[in-house]
């Protein structure tokens, strides 16, 4: 049965609040994949505060027409499917498109990163980036190494100097 007016309308107007929220959006192409992978797919993306919607084309470029997002030489033709990516930027794209390589189905097409518009070479550059938390755990580790070297050559003083002590003991006939 086709949408009303009003329906099409509150579409477009949840559409709108997803666009005004999401830090990243790509556009894929999910042909293909049963409803089993699309869940899957969606439950692996709602742990990352992530969504994967498909809508009506015609919907979906009327809500991108109020937007910062701005397609340039682009078409929506065929299926299409829109990852919202909310907190982290990066681990969506990663999570979408190691899904679609590992079923060798689906196809990001376009997206968009903050406001600039993305290719699909450069979203699987992006999918090939460590996380927000492998960066955060990376500069944890660079910062921390100068002080566990201090540490280390703090404790061989130590270390040393109970080795010299032991053996004068030793020496003057001590246990």
């Amino acid at each position: 049965m086709p949408k009303t007016r009003q329906q099409k309308e509150e579409t477009v107007t949840k559409l709108q609040d997803k666009l005004s929220r999401a830090k990243a959006l790509v556009f894929a192409d999910y042909k293909g994949l049963n409803m089993k992978q699309l869940s899957d797919l969606r439950k692996k993306l709602r742990e990352q505060d992530a969504e994967f919607t498909v809508t009506k084309n015609t919907l979906l470029e009327r809500a991108l027409q109020n937007f910062k997002f701005q397609i340039s030489n682009f078409k929506f033709d065929g299926p299409f499917a829109t990852l919202f990516a909310y907190d982290d930027e990066i681990s969506p794209i990663k999570i979408l498109v190691k899904h679609f390589k590992d079923l060798s189905l689906g196809k990001v097409k376009r997206g968009f990163l903050g406001t600039e518009e993305l290719t699909e070479a450069k979203i699987i550059q992006l999918s090939a980036l460590p996380t927000k938390d492998e960066l955060r755990a990376k500069t944890v580790g660079v910062l921390v190494a100068p002080l566990q070297g201090i540490l280390s050559v703090l404790q061989g003083n130590l270390r040393n100097l109970v080795y010299a002590l032991s053996e004068i003991r030793k020496a003057k006939g001590g246990e």
